[in-house]
């Protein structure tokens, strides 16, 4: 009566049909019409079955009321006889139906699906909606970081300190080299573009004034800034973007554990900490490849450290420290920000670690320029 299509046979028992415990079992009767699911529909059982569909007519009635245990492989199965063959499934655990739900509506080929829209226009809208939605989670952040910086503020042991040393150490003492070494070289080069003008006009001493107020105010810290943004800011945007694709931020959170307390906090601190030390330090190297360049020109030492002494002032000073600490919460911020807002995916921790650096170079030019403003109405 029956043509069996597919026996599922348990060890040592010839020639009968699986419990479900062993194997899946698939039978049809031409007759009716009808097909008869059991036992386990998993990725080790539904594999073998898959090439009986052409076998199976459509609009066929489906019973699957003794399937007892699936997993992804049998509701692709369960999906592809309903949509591709037409079946009508009955009998359906009413947890393995509410598992094949959400795929009613998926199409069947990727040409069935509605086309997007590929007009300027669209894409502007695009753009725009993503621009607006970016914001929107910044000033998001920002607040639940106010609200959460405050409270530690007021409770100092609810801060890792352990973690922020940590990470003070990683972004600060591990980037003197790289720092110091920009800096200096940087110093070099302004020192050796300003001498050449200005020794046509006799006044090449005053490269000092050039290369130490450039450094001291802008230069310095937007190097650092930036050499933090391309190394501090995107092994944060990693590190916390890894955790969010392997679900670790969900399990703090189950856990009790506040994110932004636990992750956040202090690696924002140690930026807000280490960029200001940092800006000091490659300044400082920066003066000195300018001294150098002065010296080996023929200018005594004596006479560029006066030079320097009567140029340079405690605004100059302040003025790049002030710019360091900002941007140390900014380079901090925007990558532990990328991270959170990591998708899922292979490509989503390389996204946020790209958008990280991105993101924290804009920022700190565009606070400079701000800086720049301010500082020129007060007159500073």
């Amino acid at each position: 009566m029956f043509a069996l299509l597919r026996i599922g046979i348990c060890p040592g028992v010839p020639g009968q049909l699986s419990s479900g415990l062993c194997f899946c079992h698939m039978t049809f009767d031409p007759k009716s019409d009808r097909l008869v699911l059991g036992g386990r529909l998993d990725a080790a059982e539904v594999s073998r079955s898959w090439k009986l569909l052409g076998q199976v007519s459509k609009a066929c009635q489906v019973d699957a009321s003794k399937v007892d245990v699936t997993d992804g492989a049998g509701l692709a199965f369960l999906w592809s006889l309903s949509r591709t063959r037409n079946a009508h499934i009955t009998g359906l655990r009413p947890e393995i139906a509410a598992l094949l739900k959400p795929f009613d509506d998926l199409p069947i080929n990727p040409a069935d699906a509605p086309e997007r829209d590929r007009s300027m226009f669209a894409q502007i809208g695009r753009a725009a909606c993503a621009i607006l939605k970016d914001i929107r989670e910044q000033i998001s952040f920002i607040g639940e970081f106010t609200v959460t910086a405050l409270r530690c503020a007021a409770r100092p042991r609810l801060v890792r300190w352990g973690d922020m040393w940590i990470t003070a150490q990683k972004a600060g003492v591990d980037a003197l080299v790289v720092a110091g070494t920009i800096s200096f070289l940087t110093g070099m080069i302004m020192a050796f573009q300003a001498a050449v003008p200005l020794k046509q006009f006799g006044v090449d001493i005053f490269v000092v004034n050039l290369v130490a107020l450039a450094l001291l105010r802008e230069m310095g810290p937007i190097m650092t800034a930036v050499v933090l943004a391309g190394r501090s800011g995107s092994a944060f945007a990693a590190e916390i973007g890894t955790m969010t694709v392997n679900e670790e931020i969900n399990a703090l959170q189950t856990m009790g554990l506040d994110p932004m307390r636990f992750l956040v906090v202090p690696r924002v601190l140690a930026g807000f900490i280490v960029t200001p030390v940092l800006t000091i330090y490659a300044s400082v190297l920066g003066v000195a490849g300018g001294f150098l360049v002065m010296m080996a020109q023929g200018f005594p030492f004596a006479a560029l450290w006066n030079q320097l002494v009567s140029a340079v002032g405690v605004s100059d000073v302040m003025t790049g420290m002030i710019k360091s600490f900002v941007f140390g919460i900014l380079v901090a911020g925007v990558g532990c920000l990328r991270g959170l807002q990591t998708g899922n995916g292979a490509t989503a921790v390389g996204e946020s670690t790209t958008r990280a650096v991105v993101s924290g170079i804009f920022l700190i030019v565009l606070v400079d320029a701000v800086f720049a403003g301010i500082f020129y109405v007060l007159k500073w």
